[in-house]
């Protein structure tokens, strides 16, 4: 089932003639896009096209080479660390490897984040925050559990819960399917998509699984050779006579 189209609103995270390489190679080139409030976002493309040092350079762990990076009313070239700091707590980022501590239980990785960024907070507070973490992404009875024990599907669910813990505004996911089955990267899509109904988040999209895509977006931007080659909502894509647009969407 596809999610609705969402009206276009306040952007929340606008990006203009993005370049960005490395030594001869030109990674990205000239890409602009905008991220708007409340809807899902889904980057497809190609390995190597750029998606993953595109939403790298927009939480500046990659500084751009040229272009405007704006998030959340913040031009993110002029920010000092503190600054940055302040507005990446904003800001979820749903790695592809899931990146869980792999000495910490459950429990221990979604505190980490609410300690940090949620100052002030009771631990009765923490654990109410966890519970409900845990319970929006199916584990409730992983608490305790270490990541060594947990499947891939279930791994990426509390790597979620992490990132929804500190209720950002904004998600990042990073090719949240991969290495996954067809019936658990069902499952992730549906959980992204929960998550924006619930939180009202905005979130952008990173993949190359049409069927995330196709199950998850409100909007898609393909990426080629490093540029914005298609911009358009599913149908717009499902339709066209395209040559490298029509290998995507058999």
């Amino acid at each position: 089932m596809n999610p609705l189209q969402k009206k276009s609103g306040n952007a929340v995270i606008e990006i203009n003639n993005l370049r960005k390489g490395f030594g001869m190679q030109e990674v990205l080139k000239n890409v602009s896009l905008q991220l708007f409030e409340g809807e899902n976002l889904a980057v497809l493309g190609k390995s190597g096209s750029g998606k993953s040092v595109l939403i790298k350079c927009i939480v500046r762990l990659f500084n751009p080479d040229s272009g405007n990076i704006n998030v959340l009313g913040k031009e993110i070239n002029s920010l000092n660390n503190e600054e940055l700091g302040e507005l990446r707590k904003k800001i979820g980022f749903l790695f592809q490897s899931g990146a869980l501590y792999d000495s910490m239980t459950v429990r221990q990785n979604l505190e980490f984040p609410l300690k940090r960024i949620k100052k002030g907070l009771s631990q009765k507070e923490i654990n109410e925050k966890i519970n409900e973490a845990l319970e929006n992404v199916g584990l409730s009875d992983a608490l305790n559990k270490m990541p060594s024990q947990l499947s891939g599907g279930m791994r990426k669910r509390i790597s979620l819960a992490r990132t929804i813990v500190v209720d950002p505004m904004i998600i990042l996911y990073d090719e949240p399917t991969t290495g996954l089955d067809p019936a658990t990267s069902d499952e992730i899509s549906s959980l992204i998509n929960a998550v924006q109904e619930k939180y009202k988040t905005s979130s952008l999209i990173i993949t190359h699984d049409i069927e995330c895509a196709r199950n998850t977006a409100n909007r898609v931007i393909m990426l080629h050779d490093g540029e914005v080659y298609k911009e358009g909502t599913l149908a717009d894509y499902e339709k066209s006579s395209d040559t490298l647009i029509r290998s995507f969407f058999k």
